[in-house]
């Protein structure tokens, strides 16, 4: 049977890029993980092998380096619509790019009095330790007119010690959990949201005073709701950064349920009591798994239900 080519895509994965700011004394740090994907008129390298259309993926790696020096690295919002614009309007066999960027944060280490004064320094500027708490995500996806910008973060590990439950549950003859009127709820956040900019012509975002709003609101509806679901809990944090971010129009969630039970102490003589404080055992599999999409009112969904490759 006859065959044509499909959808294709071609560039250089995972550039990782640090970026050193000097103030003076006070030096600031971006670190990214960046992949550029690029499409177009590729039928005839597939075909023949002609390369004759192909920018080198050594290229577009240069590109990266080369453009966190020139332009620096503002934002990764910022820097992902750089290069992708770049690409398009460069090359012209190019019809489409997409960059996808990791951001990896760090916070300044607190030195004491005496080691500042050691080194003959006011205050030490410079010394900083890898952050644990998320990976900051973004995709830019540019066809030489229309921007999409998918940003959020991922692995962010939150907990509520109390204010959960979960009972009225559908049972049957399979059911053996124990409704529970006081419970951790625990999760892994994975989140991603759109941008409602997609034109030169529009005023674009602060992408960072956005990115720190909307992680803002999204705990913050963690901590505030009284949860009966985490279901529940989703859609308030969804709901609150739609209401709060008139920027971002979709969010989409993926949060594993970490389940953490409460251990049998009885053979022990110990009562385990939430309401005394109690000891649990975390479980990190199987684990539930709640997935959902939060909409401005009138707006279709365009992130991927499967966000496994975003």
């Amino acid at each position: 049977m006859p065959t044509i080519l499909g959808q294709n895509q071609y560039g250089k994965a995972e550039n990782r890029v640090v970026r050193i700011t000097r103030d003076g004394d006070t030096h600031h740090i971006k670190d990214l993980n960046v992949s550029v994907a690029l499409s177009g008129d590729m039928d005839d390298v597939h075909y023949s092998g002609s390369n004759a259309n192909v920018l080198p993926t050594d290229t577009t790696k240069n590109t990266v380096f080369a453009f966190a020096k020139e332009h620096g690295i503002e934002s990764a919002e910022q820097f992902g619509i750089h290069l992708a614009r770049h690409f398009v309007t460069s090359q012209e066999p190019i019809k489409v790019a997409r960059i996808r960027i990791e951001e990896y944060g760090w916070e300044r280490i607190a030195t004491s009095d005496g080691n500042s004064k050691f080194i003959g320094a006011d205050e030490v500027k410079h010394s900083f330790v890898r952050k644990g708490q998320e990976t900051r995500t973004t995709q830019i996806t540019f066809d030489g007119e229309r921007w999409e910008i998918i940003s959020g973060l991922k692995d962010l590990t939150v907990m509520n010690s109390t204010n959960s439950e979960f009972w009225g549950y559908v049972k049957d003859k399979y059911t053996t959990l124990k409704e529970a009127y006081d419970r951790i709820l625990a999760t892994d956040v994975s989140a991603r949201w759109r941008y409602n900019w997609t034109s030169d012509d529009e005023r674009m975002p602060n992408w960072e005073k956005s990115y720190e709003q909307a992680r803002k609101h999204m705990l913050q509806a963690f901590a505030e709701t009284y949860s009966l679901s985490l279901q529940q809990t989703l859609y308030q944090m969804g709901s609150r950064i739609i209401n709060n971010r008139s920027e971002i129009d979709e969010i989409r969630f993926s949060l594993p349920n970490n389940h953490h039970f409460l251990v049998d102490l009885e053979p022990f003589g110990l009562k385990n009591d939430t309401a005394e404080g109690a000891v649990y055992f975390a479980a990190d599999r199987p684990y539930g798994l709640i997935e959902a999409t939060v909409l401005r009112d009138g707006v279709e969904p365009k992130i991927p239900v499967d966000m496994t490759n975003l």
